[in-house]
């Protein structure tokens, strides 16, 4: 499961890529081929890396690129 979501981790930011950095949670799972729940444990991970930002409530989240992530300490 986890390599399923990091896989699809890697769609959602191709696709945001593509979109400009910036797509509605709607967009996503309708043009993603992934089930909406695995995209949303993607856009977790992303965020969690703050790969992403997410705005707005469910169902009218707004995920944009976030262009300076933050740098991990190794």
């Amino acid at each position: 499961m986890i390599t399923w979501i990091g896989l699809c981790a890697g769609e959602v930011w191709r696709y945001l890529d593509i979109h400009e950095g910036k797509a509605s949670l709607e967009a996503m799972v309708s043009e993603i081929d992934a089930p909406c729940e695995t995209i949303l444990m993607a856009l977790g991970w992303l965020a969690r890396e703050s790969y992403v930002r997410l705005e707005g409530k469910f169902p009218d989240l707004k995920v944009t690129l976030n262009s300076n992530p933050l740098k991990k300490e190794t």
